[in-house]
């Protein structure tokens, strides 16, 4: 499936679709600013792929601050056998711009 942006991320966490939301960023960025995603921060995403097992065949949609930790996320994920993962393009950056203004 293709990457989100985050308007449509935001029209996302209105539905009340089944999906694991993921933010990849470490805890003192999620201190700071965060979308209620589960917190797994991407040095530790490999060594918690077995918990997520579960998600493998439902929508996953991982954010960080840019988009580049959840790119990175995503190919990891993928690569692990997870079905439907997408990116949150600009992550939380793009979001503030347009959101929390």
């Amino acid at each position: 499936m293709n990457d989100i942006t985050v308007e449509e991320l935001k029209q996302k966490l209105s539905s009340h679709d089944e999906y694991l939301f993921l933010d990849v960023r470490e805890q003192h960025e999620y201190d700071e600013f965060n979308l209620g995603a589960k917190l797994i921060p991407l040095g530790e995403l490999m060594s918690a792929m077995d918990d997520l097992d579960g998600y493998k065949e439902i929508e996953v949609i991982i954010h960080c601050r840019s988009g580049q930790r959840s790119g990175m996320a995503k190919q990891l994920m993928v690569e692990a056998g997870f079905k439907n993962v997408r990116n949150v393009l600009g992550g939380v950056i793009d979001w503030q711009s347009k959101f929390e203004k």
